[in-house]
């Protein structure tokens, strides 16, 4: 009998990759933070200016999503206690999915646990042995995972760039493919950037593909009611969104037809055997539902404060992509040269950690900035002040 590894070899080649990480300047660690008041966070004792949140509203802290959380709470506990199929799809459910439905112009909702699970089992779950799924190059890791999980065919178009993706569609090889989908995002979570949904609509009706679009950073800022750039598009076959961002909550949904809808239910692994969310959780996605559609005026003071954020940017030779949202890459290019920029915020009281390599291409590092509506001119002032010197320098 050969000899039994001892611990300390099965622990060998993870400790070579982690060291391999840190040489590299892409070792990941945890930092505990503790929220503070308005766009604030504490760490390590400090307080320092929170330009990392998704939490683009502020609506995590809201008075009335943490009423409801209370309310449904002390209504039906702390915990869910089994799948929605087995006895966890509390009434609440129903009345979440129906105000989903009518704010997306959709037939129906349904909830999940999260983002990344809903994109890694939902896209599976639509496709299979004998179909196709075309997906942005930068599309979330989530679709990505989804994708190679689903042991399908799937292609990766250039970032944005349709005419790659007619191109690749219409390649005789693929024409076999009586499934077809295209897979993108509507704001892109990493550049900030968007979506041609008007072209993504007539290439995919073109060429009998169903639409498949994530709109995680796009839900509570972009679209009527807020409720992201596929709201009310017909064309759109299903559209992800999430609760944990611009709602300020936890969860996701996808926004599909009657049919899709009852098809998921039978078939996606991802909703069949995950515990459901608890009473706490719905109750503040209900309260943000409720709230979202009366924030016209926070979210044209959000956008209006990145535009003018990216002018100031450009202005002090910064490079912020193709962004047209709350979010702001300042792309540095190596992973050592954003950890640097992070560091010298933090150092004056500004918590935008570095984005490295492999959540970005190589050679694509950046500090990337996520606005709230609670940020103040005076932040602002500072960010570019800051980031100035870092420059000069």
């Amino acid at each position: 009998m050969g000899r039994i590894p001892k611990m300390q070899d099965l622990l060998a080649p993870f400790a070579a990759r982690l060291k391999e990480r840190k040489e590299d300047d892409r070792l990941r660690c945890l930092k505990t933070v503790t929220p503070g008041a308005s766009a604030a966070v504490f760490l390590n004792g400090r307080e320092l200016v929170n330009f990392a949140s998704n939490d683009y509203l502020g609506l995590s802290t809201h008075p009335s999503l943490k009423a409801r959380a209370i309310s449904f709470t002390q209504r039906w506990g702390v915990g869910s206690s089994a799948s929605r199929l087995v006895c966890g799809n509390i009434d609440a459910y129903d009345t979440i999915e129906k105000k989903l439905a009518k704010l997306k112009g959709t037939e129906a909702a349904l909830v999940f646990a999260s983002g990344y699970q809903a994109n890694s089992t939902v896209l599976g779950t639509l496709s299979g042995d004998g179909s196709l799924l075309a997906l942005d190059r930068l599309s979330h890791n989530s679709l990505l995972s989804g994708a190679q999980l689903s042991r399908c065919r799937f292609l990766r178009f250039k970032h944005n760039d349709l005419a790659d993706l007619e191109q690749q569609l219409s390649r005789p090889a693929l024409h076999k493919y009586t499934s077809r989908w295209v897979v993108s995002e509507s704001i892109f979570s990493m550049d900030g950037d968007s979506a041609d949904i008007d072209a993504l609509c007539r290439l995919s009706a073109n060429s009998g593909s169903g639409l498949y679009l994530d709109e995680a950073h796009a839900t509570g800022v972009f679209g009527r009611h807020g409720m992201g750039l596929t709201a009310g598009r017909k064309e759109v076959t299903v559209a992800m969104g999430t609760f944990g961002k611009g709602l300020g909550s936890f969860g996701a949904y996808i926004a599909c037809s009657e049919t899709l809808r009852d098809y998921l239910i039978n078939f996606c692994p991802g909703l069949i055997y995950s515990t459901a969310l608890p009473p706490a959780v719905l109750g503040a996605i209900d309260a943000a539902l409720d709230i979202i559609p009366s924030m016209d005026r926070q979210r044209e003071y959000l956008l209006d404060m990145a535009e003018g954020l990216r002018v100031r940017l450009k202005s002090c030779g910064f490079d912020t992509g193709n962004s047209c949202s709350q979010i702001i890459p300042i792309l540095v290019g190596s992973d050592k040269l954003a950890l640097e920029l992070a560091r010298h915020l933090e150092a004056a009281g500004i918590f935008a950690p570095a984005i490295r390599t492999p959540t970005v291409p190589a050679n694509a590092a950046r500090v990337r900035i996520s606005l709230s509506a609670h940020h103040t001119k005076e932040q602002i002032d500072h960010l570019i002040k800051t980031l100035s010197n870092w420059h000069e320098n």
